[in-house]
């Protein structure tokens, strides 16, 4: 490219002049409504300007031509390789200040004590704009006005001019407005600011101290002369005065903290051996001890379980102080954090205690705060000792078996209780067997009889069947009662009728011989059901029943839809048919039953298909149209997803009880939101926390919830949220804002 400034200077033209600045120049202006000339030297002092790194050169021209200010920056050095610039102090030294630290001496002429007092100050020289400025450090009860002793501008220097951070140096006096200043040291800052100037700072040196000072520290040194006693500490609290707040710092972090230790004592002193557990308690608010005992049932002894009363305990032997008595030291009382899991240690001057657990607190704060993991718990119980128990008289044959138990058990005699689950689950179910007597006479060895055992109530009952020239009036031998099988001694169970068992009542002995195919059945599965069921009459006796009890269907829906979710599971069905006289049927049968209502096949009965099948068609045109017939047949499948969506319920219920749970500790307790993040600020520094740091924030602030729960409700207001890091903030934001619009189930 041609540059024009090789062009002849022809008339009428004349090559282009690169300027470093474009400004116009200002020299007039106006102040206090006078015209004034403004210049440099005169009226303002130029910018101070000083050299700092270039930065890198970003520019990308391409093809396109210089302008003229680039053309000057390019002619100022910009792109020659210079790694310096000028920039204007106020931009290159904002807040860079230089700190040095000194004393003065000033007179004291109206104490005897002293002549004169050192006076500590701090300097600060501001780069920007070559200002200083001195203050003086507050000092308690001084007596002297302190703070900035002289405001910030420029100072004088000696030699005239202005100070410069030359003139800063330490080990040199300061002489600034009548007062010598000695510099004593400097900050790192000052020091690396001097060493990258090539003006090293000297070593720093030791202020010099005044009587006054020197007397105070030997006060802070010296002990009293009379040594305290339990009498002065009492008389000092008495009138007002005092260690009031002694310790106030301790009591403040461990307040309610409590170290639990498990121990026992072998009491030698009593006629038989005895093993005491003892808890022993140490409080970290305020060092004392506390011994209880833990009385075991029926131990005999008077229930004060208050051993050793809250108090500091001495090591050694126990002595009574006496007014006079010089306090003890810290170290000559118990510390519970000497004590640990298998020590045994002597208390009370002979009391030997074994300490074999402590609670789980105890465990963590060793762990946390001291670093010592202790051993798990030492098994210390003895065996118990065999109580020898009255025998049971024999069963007299009067009354009852229960009522004679009664009478056994209780003083007064009371009312035996029926097992109802028992009688609700076997009704109906009666064994039979086929017996004959062992060893019989003559006559009675042609003899058969059916015993009948019913399952619901255990009762036993025998009958002979009739035989043709027998010679013997058959019928009932022994009547329905519950009795005793005088071979075992114990009331008659299923078992003892087996078979080839011989069982024993009113001293009429009896081989078991037989038993029918349905007690064959029933040994071998007893769970199963061997009744044949009508599913289209169970189903039609059930409609009009609900209809005889609730006209409308709708509180028929409601009566079986327990939890008032909307829908019938097959848990609730069941209860139904259990109330309306339909007990004990099959879970298959129930499954049939409950699959016939739910038209769509997703494992539960909604209010649209319970009223599909209970009502009759509104207003048909033709003849009514009869209801579908029952499947009978079973459905594995659809017996999973019934109790699948059991399962789903269950847990969607845990769910909306545990985010209403959390929303009425966020949004129903005053500065509760507040709480809870101060807790979080005291558990961590990042902005996230686990499950478990959420768990021990609420119990901090004492909201008690289960760790699944919280879980629970993590998961349902932020589904993408990682259980390991939650954010907080925003989980509790949410919280409180949807409070009001989460659904509750009425």
């Amino acid at each position: 490219m041609v540059s024009m400034m090789s062009l002849p200077n022809m008339p009428s033209s004349r090559p282009p002049v690169l300027k470093e600045r474009y400004h116009k120049p200002q020299t007039w202006n106006i102040k206090n409504n006078q015209r004034i000339e403004q210049k440099e030297g005169l009226t303002h002092e130029k910018t101070k300007f000083v050299k700092a790194v270039r930065p890198v050169e970003t520019w990308r021209a391409g093809s396109l031509p210089d302008s003229a200010t680039r053309e000057a920056f390019k002619k100022s050095g910009g792109e020659a390789g210079v790694e310096q610039c000028e920039l204007p102090a106020w931009d290159a030294f904002d807040r860079h200040v230089l700190r040095f630290h000194g004393y003065f001496k000033e007179a004291v002429v109206e104490s005897n004590l002293e002549n004169y007092r050192v006076r500590n100050v701090i300097i600060y020289y501001y780069l920007e704009d070559d200002t200083c400025h001195i203050i003086e450090p507050r000092q308690d009860n001084s007596g002297i006005p302190q703070g900035q002793l002289i405001r910030r501008h420029r100072f004088p220097a000696p030699g005239g001019g202005y100070l410069k951070p030359d003139d800063l140096r330490i080990g040199e006096d300061l002489q600034i407005y009548g007062r010598c200043i000695r510099i004593t040291d400097c900050d790192a800052f000052t020091r690396a600011y001097f060493e990258q100037a090539g003006l090293e700072q000297a070593p720093p040196e030791t202020a010099e101290a005044d009587p006054f000072n020197q007397t105070r520290d030997a006060m802070k040194v010296n002990n009293a002369a009379a040594p305290r006693t339990y009498e002065k500490v009492y008389r000092e609290v008495m009138l007002g005065g005092g260690h009031i707040n002694a310790d106030m710092q301790q009591f403040l972090e461990n307040d309610r903290k409590v170290l639990r230790f498990f121990a026992i004592m072998d009491d030698l002193q009593t006629p038989q051996f005895e093993r005491r557990p003892f808890v022993i308690l140490f409080f970290l608010a305020d060092d004392k001890v506390e011994i209880r005992e833990m009385y075991p049932l029926n131990c005999g002894r008077d229930n004060f379980p208050i051993f050793f009363r809250k108090a500091k305990m001495p090591r050694g032997k126990f002595t009574v102080d006496g007014p006079q008595s010089q306090p003890r030291s810290k170290s000559e009382f118990v510390d519970g954090r000497e004590l640990y899991v298998g020590l045994e240690i002597t208390l009370l001057t002979n009391y030997k205690f074994f300490i074999y657990d402590v609670d789980d607190f105890t465990r963590e704060y060793f762990k946390e705060e001291l670093g010592v993991e202790l051993e798990p718990r030492i098994e210390v119980q003895l065996p118990e000792r065999a109580v020898p128990r009255a025998q049971t008289p024999p069963y007299t044959g009067y009354g009852s078996w229960d009522d004679s138990m009664s009478s056994v058990t209780h003083l007064i005699p009371k009312a035996p209780q029926k097992d109802f689950n028992k009688l609700f689950q076997h009704d109906g179910k009666v064994l039979r067997f086929k017996a004959r007597f062992n060893n019989p006479k003559p006559e009675d060895a042609e003899r058969i009889f059916v015993i009948s055992f019913y399952l619901q109530d255990d009762c036993l009952a025998i009958h002979e069947p009739p035989q043709r020239n027998l010679g013997i009036v058959t019928g009932r031998f022994l009547e329905k009662a519950v009795h005793m099988n005088q071979i075992t001694g114990q009331l008659f169970k299923a078992e003892d009728l087996l078979p080839g068992n011989i069982v024993k009542v009113y001293n009429h002995e009896f081989e078991m011989l037989d038993m029918d195919e349905y007690s064959n059945k029933l040994f071998n599965d007893p769970s199963a059901h061997y009744k044949a069921y009508d599913a289209q009459g169970v189903v039609e006796k059930l409609r009009e029943s609900m209809r005889q009890q609730f006209p409308l269907v709708r509180d028929i829906f409601r009566r079986f839809d327990m939890d008032h979710d909307g829908v019938i599971t097959v848990g609730e069905f069941r209860k139904a048919l259990e109330k309306f006289g339909f007990a004990n049927l099959p879970e298959e049968f129930v499954v049939q039953l409950l699959k016939h209502f739910d038209v769509r096949g997703d494992g539960q009965v909604s209010y649209n298909e319970f009223c599909d099948k209970m009502l009759d068609e509104d207003a048909p045109v033709g003849m009514l149209k009869t209801k579908p017939p029952i499947d009978t047949n079973y459905d594995s499948a659809y017996d999973d997803r019934a109790h699948y969506k059991v399962v789903e319920r269950q847990e969607t219920a845990a769910v909306r009880k545990a985010v209403k749970r959390l929303g009425e500790i966020v949004a129903k307790r005053e500065n509760m939101f507040t709480k809870i993040l101060k807790e979080f600020k005291h558990l961590t520094h990042e902005e996230t926390v686990s499950i478990p740091q959420i768990h021990q924030a609420l119990l901090q602030t004492g909201n008690i919830m289960e760790m699944e729960d919280i879980e629970r409700a993590v998961v349902h207001i932020m589904p993408q949220v990682d259980l390991e890091a939650v954010p907080y903030v925003e989980l509790f934001k949410s919280v409180k804002t949807t409070f009001h619009d989460f659904s509750h189930c009425r």
